[in-house]
């Protein structure tokens, strides 16, 4: 069955395959930077969100790939990208160098670390290894916690969230709107943020963690 997080992550393949990031892509193709952002896959609602029609020729247009060549990136994401019963493990660190990460939040390359984890449905589901004290007591260091970038977030999700600058945090989502991403502290002893939609690398839900 079709997917919206393969359409996306199609998407995102064919940037990266031109040198390109999404928004880079975006702005190739005539449209507006932000078209292919985190934030704009889903719906203020948390429901999945399909690329437009439009704003898929055009970045055909603009690399010159054809549509059986896209299909074929939506035909390969769509492929589950390691074993069934593993999934990769990524630490903090990892999740910060913009080398492990597609711009949709999606686990690249190889050499990964990997455990041993139930089929959840998503073939782009990873763990992530918590280091520091900034998530206690919810999350403490060395805690695993499953990590979904196909899921829908909603308000009240646990998530985790990587800034352009390449910062990763564990938050709460409290609220997340066209321009702003508000998210609370699972730590009392540490603030919460405010960010813009456009400091977002991106954003990912958290399904299950360890303790």
């Amino acid at each position: 069955m079709l997917k919206h997080a393969d359409i996306w992550a199609a998407i995102d393949a064919l940037a990266r395959d031109h040198g390109l990031t999404a928004s880079a892509l975006a702005r190739k193709a005539g449209l507006d930077p932000t078209t292919f952002n985190k934030s704009k896959r889903i719906t203020r609602e948390g429901k999945p969100r399909w690329p437009s029609t439009e704003s898929v020729a055009k970045v055909l247009e603009a690399t010159g790939a054809t549509m059986t060549a896209f299909v074929g990136y939506i035909e390969d994401m769509a492929q589950p990208q390691h074993p069934a019963n593993t999934i990769p493990l990524v630490g903090f660190a990892q999740a910060g160098d913009r080398g492990f990460f597609d711009d949709a939040g999606y686990p690249v390359g190889g050499g990964w670390d990997e455990i041993p984890f139930p089929e959840i449905g998503d073939p782009h589901a990873y763990a992530l290894e918590v280091s520091g004290d900034s998530m206690e007591p919810l999350y403490r260091d060395g805690d695993v916690v499953i990590v979904s970038p196909a899921a829908g977030v909603r308000r009240g999700d646990r998530v985790v969230v990587r800034t352009t600058d390449g910062e990763v945090m564990v938050k709460q989502l409290v609220r997340q709107t066209a321009k702003r991403i508000e998210l609370a502290s699972l730590n009392p002893e540490h603030p919460g943020r405010s960010l813009a939609a456009e400091e977002v690398a991106w954003i990912a839900r958290i399904l299950w963690s360890s303790q």
